[in-house]
């Protein structure tokens, strides 16, 4: 069930990642968190989301999950900059957690199951380790629904061999319209569904984005996995990445990123 991660762990990848926070990733969770309740954060990524949690729910625990010792390192890391001490760290396949019925207040995921070969399975066991009356939290992009200005034929190729590298790799790139589906195909019957957006539309904003996106097509896994599949070549990853550089100096440059989210009630 488990699918091949699309993005990889690339200094590109984590540069976007590790700007993620609670506050931009996760407002929709944020009113439902209490002092001392217990959390697990399934694939926490570089673990920014995972402290910014750790701190609103002092004295409570969390436990930031990852699927290899390496990627949880990058979690560790991010814990010991902060000097936190209610975090835990567990290696673990979302489809089948190694925790015990019952065991969390509330258990998050944030762009997970758009990367999980079965999210229906993934969101029952999300929902098993989960006590009664605790909270399921899932928020996922939904890559179709990327929209942008100007209509560069370059970022419609982006878009284009995105889906298709994401969907080899047995994942489903546009789960945000899908959560709710998947949600009660798992049973799950006390259900939330709301969406959210990030926009990049400033100079500051443009040139992150842009910039991070015209090195990850080129340098990161998905440009590893692009060419060994025959995806794309060298220069169409290469054309693919000026043509993110060009929306980035356009000053009339406008993206913005639908997400859905669901708040599940066990």
């Amino acid at each position: 069930m488990a699918a091949v991660y699309t993005h990889g762990h690339h200094e590109s990848v984590l540069r976007s990642h590790r700007w993620r926070t609670a506050e931009n990733s996760a407002a929709y969770l944020l009113p439902h968190l209490t002092s001392g309740a217990t959390v697990l954060d399934v694939g926490c990524g570089p673990g920014t989301i995972t402290a910014d949690l750790a701190t609103r729910i002092t004295p409570g625990r969390i436990t930031a999950l990852e699927q290899t010792e390496d990627a949880l390192n990058l979690a560790r890391a991010e814990i010991a900059r902060r000097d936190l001490t209610n975090v835990d760290f567990a290696v673990g396949d979302v489809h089948a957690l190694d925790f015990p019925d019952d065991t969390f207040d509330v258990v998050h995921a944030h762009q997970v199951l758009q990367h999980v070969g079965d999210p229906v399975q993934a969101l029952r066991e999300m929902r098993r380790v989960t006590r009664p009356g605790g909270i399921i939290a899932v928020r996922d992009s939904d890559y179709a629904a990327f929209t942008w200005y100007p209509e560069l034929p370059e970022l419609t190729e982006w878009l284009d061999l995105y889906q298709r590298i994401a969907r080899a790799n047995g994942g489903e790139p546009n789960a945000a319209r899908h959560l709710l589906a998947w949600a009660h195909a798992a049973n799950l019957t006390d259900v939330t569904a709301t969406s959210s957006t990030w926009c990049f539309a400033t100079e500051e904003d443009r040139a992150w984005w842009g910039t991070l996106w015209a090195d990850r097509i080129t340098k990161s896994a998905m440009a590893t996995q692009a060419l060994k599949s025959k995806a794309a070549t060298e220069a169409e990853l290469q054309r693919i990445a000026e043509g993110w550089q060009k929306w980035a100096a356009d000053n009339d440059g406008w993206l913005s990123i639908l997400h859905g989210e669901l708040i599940a009630r066990a």
